[in-house]
């Protein structure tokens, strides 16, 4: 080992200490890791997906992805038994984001996940939601009558009394999954690393359209520009929250709608 190598290595009080160069290194193996084990991993399995679909030898409109389906048929107790543990499983990559923040000097809170301005960011993600939420109810009504999608069920869960609650809470449990990690995350770290604010909206766009890609181009292609939105209004803020309350109102409206009004109105595919 070189002089140079131990100094990076240990400090004047013998502690350890980490060279520019190892930092960044760490910093890029860190937001590898963390997608692997989250919203990469997704987006790996929505190609295979997709690539299963398109050779299939049916139309994109003539298949249908259901997003939250019953995990035990005909066992209404060991299905929300099933459903709780995936909501639950899937929020330990943001607890891991939460401890590397921590690890740096930084929090959840850096990333403006925190209940310190609630009323704004309820008002804000109410209008953001208004807004994306209509705009991706008629893209996807678009892309599917072109042929572009695929039919999407958002829900099929038995008609049982949690249906709602479960519902409710996986929206909950996309909108910070997805906003903390790609949107927060994701572009905090890019930037830590010298990425610019344009490099990394992009980044964090294309990857929340690919792990949407299972549902079709339609579902790639509006997800990619609510990304762009969504990074756009967290400069703009600062924070994350509103866009995890305009994301977990946004899922809700599709969930509970769609429980509620597929095959009942014929504007709806189903």
């Amino acid at each position: 080992m070189t002089a140079d190598e131990g100094q990076d290595r240990a400090g004047p009080s013998g502690q350890l200490t980490i060279s520019p160069r190892q930092s960044r290194r760490v910093l890029v193996r860190e937001v590898w890791l963390v997608l692997a084990l989250s919203l990469g991993a997704s987006a790996v399995a929505a190609v295979i997906s997709f690539t299963g679909v398109l050779t299939s030898h049916q139309s994109l409109s003539s298949q249908t992805t259901v997003i939250v389906g019953s995990r035990a048929p005909g066992r209404p107790w060991l299905d929300l038994a099933w459903q709780l543990f995936a909501i639950l499983t899937a929020l330990v990559p943001v607890a891991l984001v939460a401890h590397l923040l921590a690890r740096g000097g930084d929090s959840l809170r850096t990333l403006g996940f925190d209940l310190s301005d609630r009323l704004r960011d309820v008002a804000r993600g109410t209008a953001v939601a208004a807004c994306v939420g209509g705009a991706g109810l008629a893209l996807y009504l678009a892309a599917h009558a072109l042929g572009a999608n695929l039919t999407v069920d958002p829900a099929q869960l038995p008609d049982t009394w949690w249906r709602v609650p479960v519902l409710v809470a996986v929206a909950a449990q996309n909108a910070v999954l997805e906003e903390v990690i790609v949107l927060g995350y994701l572009t905090h770290r890019l930037e830590q690393l010298g990425w610019s604010s344009r490099r990394s909206t992009a980044a964090s766009a294309l990857l929340r359209g690919s792990y949407h890609l299972y549902q079709g181009v339609g579902g790639f292609a509006g997800n990619v520009v609510m990304g762009v939105i969504f990074c756009h209004l967290y400069r703009r803020w600062g924070r994350v929250m509103p866009l995890v309350v305009a994301h977990t109102l946004i899922d809700v409206g599709a969930f509970v709608g769609a429980t509620y009004l597929i095959g009942k109105v014929g504007w709806l595919p189903g």
